[in-house]
């Protein structure tokens, strides 16, 4: 199968993918395909398509810390490894929701 041949195929099984209204998972179990590759084909398809090249999402987020927290409650974000993110405050929501979107 040719570059070409194998892009369509994929932009094909995308465009099944969407009309279905299943999860990616389940529609590769479906259609007994490897759902590696479909990751890979939907991010390098769907993604390159839809999202403008200054808009791409990189491996990092600027953070910049706050002058003035603006409130004395904080809350503690604790993921699974032991990883804490702690200080969170509503002066900083931006923020948690940015450390979030990389997650």
């Amino acid at each position: 199968m040719t570059t070409h041949e194998r892009q369509q195929y994929w932009q094909q099984q995308m465009a099944d993918w969407q009309a279905s209204n299943l999860s990616g998972a389940a529609f590769c179990k479906q259609h007994a395909l490897s759902y590696h590759q479909f990751v890979y084909w939907r991010q390098k398809l769907l993604n390159d398509e839809d999202t403008p090249p200054e808009v791409k999402k990189v491996g990092f987020a600027r953070v910049a810390p706050l002058q003035s927290p603006g409130s004395a409650a904080e809350l503690t974000l604790s993921l699974p490894g032991g990883v804490s993110i702690t200080g969170l405050h509503a002066g900083n929501i931006d923020l948690l929701g940015a450390i979030l979107r990389q997650l």
